[in-house]
């Protein structure tokens, strides 16, 4: 039972990596051809996501042919380097929204980036709950970390769909930038609580 489990924690992580790849390139491509940092930002982020998927899949195809020990010691080394990446995008994210917002930068509309975020409202939330429910029967921390992850993509959604809606509803391109900043904050925020251990 416990095996299949494990199993399962592997196929979720597999496809973690899998969808966030292909929302990454396809979000990225879309904002730079819109203009658009906050879904570049949102792109950069599912990358990030996949980082996450690839460290569980590390992790759980490790299991059972090192110690405890051991694989303590890489799902601590790898969550730190995860944490650092957050520090990376959100300066990235923070110095391109405030620079759209000092030049009036307006971003083109961006029809795409709407469906992206409306596919990973309907796509993150059920992969958290599967995440959370195999985290908790098989004690996993790391996989539990991971599905709070996969929640935060889930509100990053959100904040795009906002952004893009009123830039393509209203003409607001000023949400662009404002969802940015947002988006970096959280980005910030989530990244000290990895490095620290505060993320329980």
């Amino acid at each position: 039972m416990k095996d299949n489990l494990y199993r399962k924690a592997l196929t979720l992580s597999y496809f973690t990596v899998g969808y966030n790849i292909v929302e990454g390139v396809v979000s990225v491509i879309a904002g730079a051809l819109a203009g658009s940092i906050a879904l570049v930002g949102f792109g950069l982020d599912s990358f990030i996501e996949s980082l996450s998927g690839m460290i569980m899949i590390w992790r759980f195809k490790k299991h059972g042919t090192i110690s405890d020990d051991e694989e303590a010691d890489i799902e601590s080394r790898a969550l730190r380097l995860v944490g650092y990446t957050f520090f990376v995008l959100a300066a990235y994210v923070s110095y391109e929204s405030v620079t759209k917002l000092l030049y009036t930068e307006i971003p083109d509309i961006s029809r795409v980036g709407i469906v992206i975020a409306v596919l990973s409202l309907i796509i993150m939330p059920l992969l958290y709950v599967q995440k959370m429910d195999v985290g908790r029967k098989i004690n996993s921390k790391s996989l539990l970390s991971d599905a709070k992850e996969t929640l935060a993509c889930t509100f990053l959604s959100a904040a795009l769909l906002i952004g893009l809606f009123c830039n393509y509803a209203w003409g607001l391109w000023q949400a662009d930038p404002i969802v940015g900043i947002v988006v970096a904050l959280y980005l910030l925020k989530e990244g000290i609580a990895i490095v620290t251990g505060d993320d329980d």
